[in-house]
């Protein structure tokens, strides 16, 4: 059995550098059997539970096929108005019940700490697919994935940060992975959007090499990969806040053009309008393989809790 059988997954930073690299090299083993078009079955008899209370189209789609292309079956609930929680349901309960139908859960949340509470409630693995602006780890894992295969390695690089950074829990999870391997951070957003001050000091205490700037240009000169994140219309209070800020960064072929020769753009997705749609035939445009890689590591992830891999 591997060192994550019968774990949850909610934090990247609570994974260890054995546990990275067996996730890596597991969702490898299984890429290239895909390819290959062998028939998998480790998840035979399994069922999966995807318990979505926020929107969600690669996530919750990704785990899905992850768990048929192992050979598991899957049970959604992909909108909380059609489900106890309607009838004010708390998320324990729920949790508890679906324990008695599933060998594992997945969970999204708009909540932060929603995964740990549903961990703390049940026995079976729970995976975080992302708890209101804390983390989302799966994404953060698929990402450095896809760094691995789109630049061989990580050392030595250089990445920046774009976007809504205050309440993006894609770059909460994948600035602690980055750090680990040694990446320098570039952090670029608009005013009152910065990396929470807290992640920044733990990210110091790390040793990593951390900047912060509003130039996206300037950043992507020195940059091997930037990282593009939306505006979240949904994290805001007001409006016209919103409206303010959104269109901050857009990211488009002069840009790249003028950026370090190579660079790699990368973005977690959905994207709205921070990345200029020409972008998408440049060579280095990287997110719909980024998007692509979700379903090899949410395979390995789904095998290795449950000791199936």
């Amino acid at each position: 059995m591997s060192t994550l059988t019968g774990k949850h997954v909610l934090r990247t930073d609570l994974l260890s550098n054995e546990e990275l690299e067996l996730i890596f090299s597991t969702a490898s083993r299984f890429e290239n059997a895909l390819r290959s078009g062998a028939r998998l079955t480790n998840m035979e008899g399994q069922v999966l539970a995807t318990l979505f209370f926020e929107p969600s189209t690669r996530t919750r789609l990704s785990f899905e096929t992850a768990m048929l292309r192992l050979g598991g079956q899957v049970i959604s609930m992909a909108d909380p108005k059609a489900s106890s929680t309607a009838k004010g349901e708390s998320l324990a309960d729920s949790v508890r019940t679906v324990a008695g139908y599933a060998d594992v859960i997945v969970i999204r949340h708009p909540q932060k700490g929603a995964a740990q509470e549903a961990a703390d409630a049940v026995a079976v693995p729970v995976i975080n697919a992302g708890d209101g602006t804390g983390q989302h780890p799966t994404q953060a894992l698929l990402d450095v994935y896809t760094l691995r295969k789109e630049k061989g390695s990580l050392h030595g690089l250089s990445m920046a940060l774009v976007g809504d950074l205050k309440n993006g829990r894609t770059v909460h999870s994948l600035v602690y992975l980055l750090a680990r391997f040694g990446v320098r951070l570039l952090f670029v957003s608009p005013r009152g959007l910065e990396m929470p001050p807290e992640l920044n000091a733990e990210l110091k205490k790390l040793g990593s090499d951390v900047s912060e700037g509003r130039d996206l240009a300037a950043a992507m000169r020195e940059s091997d990969i930037v990282y593009v994140t939306r505006i979240q219309r949904e994290r805001f209070d007001d409006p016209a806040e919103y409206d303010r800020l959104k269109g901050s960064y857009v990211l488009d072929m002069d840009m790249i053009r003028q950026a370090k020769p190579g660079i790699t753009i990368m973005h977690p997705l959905p994207r709205v309008d921070e990345i200029a749609r020409e972008v998408d035939a440049y060579q280095g445009a990287a997110y719909f393989r980024q998007a692509a890689n979700g379903v090899p590591i949410r395979m390995a992830l789904l095998a290795l809790v449950t000791g199936r891999e």
